[in-house]
């Protein structure tokens, strides 16, 4: 959730059961429901759609998400190869959790600029799925990166095969992080809230050499 005054933006919405996690944040923020003002959907995968029928219920805001997300947020995404297995799994959390899909309000372009937050930039960086975005504050010099990459101090890892619909993008994906140059990154799978910790695995992992920080 990004907080600008009284008003509030949510990137992703987690899975099912996360709802009141959600809720009490707001609360704890002085917020209500009505202060969140857009949904921004880095990809339409179950663990960050999970919430998005009952997140837009409840605070009535748009969703904001690339258009190649639709069939993965309806569910109808037609996975191929190994990546069945990404459908097959889905197929069982919507099941599980009683899933109910949402309509994308306004769909997102590469380079478009988002009035929230100060202004936030669309990077459209495919690979784990075709619709998969970033999203950019150059005021805060930070970038979302969503699931380009995992980030734990165990285990810094690209997601696993079985979940990448194009993985043969990442490389071009990555290439355009480095030449964005952000000073903090922030993926959506992380254990400490360290953008600059980040920004090293991701150079680390993505063989990214001599990346000087932006002046």
């Amino acid at each position: 959730m990004l907080v600008d005054g009284g008003e509030a933006v949510m990137i992703d919405t987690g899975m099912f059961g996360e709802m009141p996690f959600v809720r009490r944040l707001v609360r704890r923020l002085d917020l209500t429901p009505q202060s969140i003002k857009a949904i921004l959907l880095t990809h339409g995968h179950l663990d960050h759609a999970g919430n998005l029928a009952r997140l837009k219920e409840w605070t009535g805001a748009k969703i904001f998400g690339h258009p190649a997300e639709q069939a993965h947020v309806n569910g109808t995404y037609p996975y191929q190869g190994l990546n069945k297995w990404c459908g097959r799994l889905e197929a069982l959390g919507r099941a599980v959790f009683n899933y109910r899909p949402a309509a994308i309000d306004e769909f997102l372009s590469d380079g478009q600029t988002l009035p929230f937050w100060g202004g936030l930039q669309v990077i459209h960086l495919p690979g784990h799925t075709a619709g998969h975005c970033g999203f950019f504050s150059e005021r805060h010099g930070l970038l979302f990166s969503g699931d380009m990459f995992a980030s734990y101090f165990f285990n810094v890892h690209k997601p696993p095969a079985i979940l990448n619909s194009f993985p043969e993008q990442f490389t071009a994906s990555a290439e355009k992080i480095h030449l964005l140059n952000p000073r903090w990154i922030i993926p959506c799978h992380y254990d400490f809230m360290n953008g600059g910790l980040h920004r090293r695995r991701f150079a680390r992992l993505y063989g990214i050499e001599n990346w000087p920080m932006p002046s």
